[in-house]
């Protein structure tokens, strides 16, 4: 079973920056797409962006473009997310996950494993 290792989280004040790093087990990492997901309290965990297993191509929720990059180190078995400009609406766990394609990370309903998350607080 793959494993999942989200980090980096942190309390932060509106208009700061936080950088999320995923590790991931396994020698297959580069062949999958990956995806970042967030879920606050009492709310349903929702996508948050995604990139594709060579990193050219990327996808982000309209309420993150322009302050998120996602990038990936193939060679680390890392993703990562960082997170500028942050607001208090950004506040969540964070996790990560892994699709075989760009375009089917946003299907929740295929993992069956996720790690457990990293706190993101953005204090206003």
């Amino acid at each position: 079973q793959v494993q999942l290792v989200e980090s980096g989280g942190g309390l932060v004040q509106a208009g700061g920056s936080l950088r999320l790093s995923c590790a991931v087990s396994g020698r297959t990492f580069g062949t999958y797409a990956m995806g970042w997901f967030r879920q606050a309290p009492g709310k349903e965990r929702k996508f948050v962006a995604a990139i594709s297993w060579s990193g050219g191509s990327t996808l982000y929720v309209d309420s993150v473009k322009g302050r998120f990059t996602i990038s990936r180190d193939n060679a680390k078995n890392t993703v990562y997310l960082q997170m500028n400009s942050l607001k208090p609406e950004d506040t969540a766990v964070y996790y990560c996950n892994r699709a075989p394609n760009l375009i089917m990370v946003r299907d929740q309903g295929q993992y069956d494993y996720w790690g457990q998350g990293t706190q993101v607080t953005v204090s206003s």
